[in-house]
Protein backbone atom coordinates (compact mmCIF):
# COMPACT_ATOMS: atom_id res chain seq x y z
CA UNK A 1 0.00 0.00 0.00
CA UNK A 2 1.54 3.50 -1.08
CA UNK A 3 1.80 6.17 1.87
CA UNK A 4 -0.96 8.16 0.59
CA UNK A 5 -2.99 5.28 1.26
CA UNK A 6 -1.48 4.11 4.49
CA UNK A 7 -1.96 7.60 6.01
CA UNK A 8 -5.75 8.01 4.59
CA UNK A 9 -6.42 4.48 6.19
CA UNK A 10 -5.20 5.59 9.58
CA UNK A 11 -6.85 8.69 9.32
CA UNK A 12 -10.21 6.59 8.58
CA UNK A 13 -9.58 3.92 11.24
CA UNK A 14 -8.69 6.99 13.89
CA UNK A 15 -12.16 8.80 12.96
CA UNK A 16 -14.25 5.42 13.36
CA UNK A 17 -12.40 5.01 16.79
CA UNK A 18 -13.69 8.60 17.69
CA UNK A 19 -16.86 7.75 16.90
CA UNK A 20 -17.01 4.26 18.29
CA UNK A 21 -17.75 5.68 21.66
CA UNK A 22 -21.82 6.10 22.06
CA UNK A 23 -21.58 9.40 24.17
CA UNK A 24 -19.10 10.98 21.18
CA UNK A 25 -21.32 9.91 18.80
CA UNK A 26 -24.13 11.46 20.55
CA UNK A 27 -22.83 14.96 21.24
CA UNK A 28 -22.22 14.94 17.20
CA UNK A 29 -25.85 14.12 17.09
CA UNK A 30 -26.33 17.40 19.21
CA UNK A 31 -23.97 19.21 17.43
CA UNK A 32 -26.60 18.54 14.14
CA UNK A 33 -29.03 20.63 15.21
CA UNK A 34 -26.56 23.70 16.47
CA UNK A 35 -23.68 24.66 18.09
CA UNK A 36 -23.42 24.51 21.70
CA UNK A 37 -21.46 25.65 24.83
CA UNK A 38 -19.44 23.23 26.31
CA UNK A 39 -20.68 23.21 29.79
CA UNK A 40 -24.50 23.20 27.85
CA UNK A 41 -23.32 19.84 26.27
CA UNK A 42 -21.73 18.37 29.62
CA UNK A 43 -25.28 19.18 31.30
CA UNK A 44 -27.18 17.75 28.61
CA UNK A 45 -24.96 14.41 29.46
CA UNK A 46 -25.62 14.90 33.29
CA UNK A 47 -21.26 14.46 32.81
CA UNK A 48 -18.82 16.67 34.60
CA UNK A 49 -16.94 19.15 32.25
CA UNK A 50 -13.36 17.58 32.81
CA UNK A 51 -15.40 14.70 31.33
CA UNK A 52 -16.80 16.25 28.28
CA UNK A 53 -13.75 18.34 27.96
CA UNK A 54 -12.26 14.63 27.63
CA UNK A 55 -14.56 13.77 24.75
CA UNK A 56 -14.82 16.87 23.02
CA UNK A 57 -11.34 16.89 22.67
CA UNK A 58 -10.90 13.32 21.23
CA UNK A 59 -13.74 14.92 18.19
CA UNK A 60 -11.68 18.08 17.92
CA UNK A 61 -8.43 16.54 17.34
CA UNK A 62 -10.16 14.05 14.58
CA UNK A 63 -11.48 17.15 13.08
CA UNK A 64 -15.04 16.27 13.97
CA UNK A 65 -15.64 18.98 15.65
CA UNK A 66 -14.41 23.12 15.74
CA UNK A 67 -13.83 25.09 18.58
CA UNK A 68 -15.00 28.50 18.82
CA UNK A 69 -14.79 31.15 21.93
CA UNK A 70 -17.05 33.86 23.07
CA UNK A 71 -16.08 37.25 22.42
CA UNK A 72 -17.77 38.40 25.63
CA UNK A 73 -16.09 35.74 27.74
CA UNK A 74 -12.69 34.12 26.59
CA UNK A 75 -13.63 30.68 29.18
CA UNK A 76 -16.50 29.81 27.18
CA UNK A 77 -16.07 27.38 24.26
CA UNK A 78 -18.66 26.79 21.52
CA UNK A 79 -18.76 23.36 19.27
CA UNK A 80 -20.10 22.95 16.26
CA UNK A 81 -19.49 19.94 13.56
CA UNK A 82 -16.98 20.41 11.18
CA UNK A 83 -18.31 19.64 7.75
CA UNK A 84 -15.09 18.30 6.12
CA UNK A 85 -14.65 15.35 8.10
CA UNK A 86 -17.80 14.59 7.45
CA UNK A 87 -17.49 15.07 4.26
CA UNK A 88 -14.64 12.54 4.36
CA UNK A 89 -16.56 9.87 5.75
CA UNK A 90 -19.36 9.81 3.34
CA UNK A 91 -16.95 9.64 0.26
CA UNK A 92 -15.78 6.56 1.77
CA UNK A 93 -19.15 4.97 2.67
CA UNK A 94 -19.78 5.53 -1.44
CA UNK A 95 -17.02 3.91 -2.44
CA UNK A 96 -17.82 0.77 -0.40
CA UNK A 97 -21.54 1.16 -1.40
CA UNK A 98 -20.51 1.50 -4.73
CA UNK A 99 -17.99 -1.65 -4.72
CA UNK A 100 -21.21 -3.37 -3.20
CA UNK A 101 -23.35 -2.73 -5.58
CA UNK A 102 -21.31 -3.90 -8.44
CA UNK A 103 -20.64 -7.70 -6.74
CA UNK A 104 -23.91 -7.88 -6.05
CA UNK A 105 -25.13 -7.16 -9.67
CA UNK A 106 -22.41 -9.00 -11.08
CA UNK A 107 -23.72 -12.26 -8.47
CA UNK A 108 -27.42 -11.27 -9.67
CA UNK A 109 -26.00 -11.50 -13.28
CA UNK A 110 -24.31 -15.23 -12.26
CA UNK A 111 -27.41 -15.86 -10.79
CA UNK A 112 -29.85 -15.11 -13.25
CA UNK A 113 -27.87 -16.72 -16.02
CA UNK A 114 -27.23 -20.05 -13.74
CA UNK A 115 -30.69 -20.40 -13.17
CA UNK A 116 -31.83 -19.82 -17.07
CA UNK A 117 -29.16 -22.73 -17.84
CA UNK A 118 -30.50 -24.96 -14.93
CA UNK A 119 -33.73 -24.62 -16.59
CA UNK A 120 -32.94 -25.54 -20.08
CA UNK A 121 -31.39 -28.73 -18.59
CA UNK A 122 -27.68 -27.10 -19.73
CA UNK A 123 -25.02 -27.70 -17.33
CA UNK A 124 -22.29 -25.50 -16.58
Amino acid sequence: MSAALDHTAAELDQTFAALADPTRRRVVELLRERPRRAGELSTAFGMSPPAMSRHLRVLRRRGLIEEDRVEEDARVRVYRLAPDRFRELSAWVREVEAFWTDQLEAFRLHAEGQGEADASGDEK
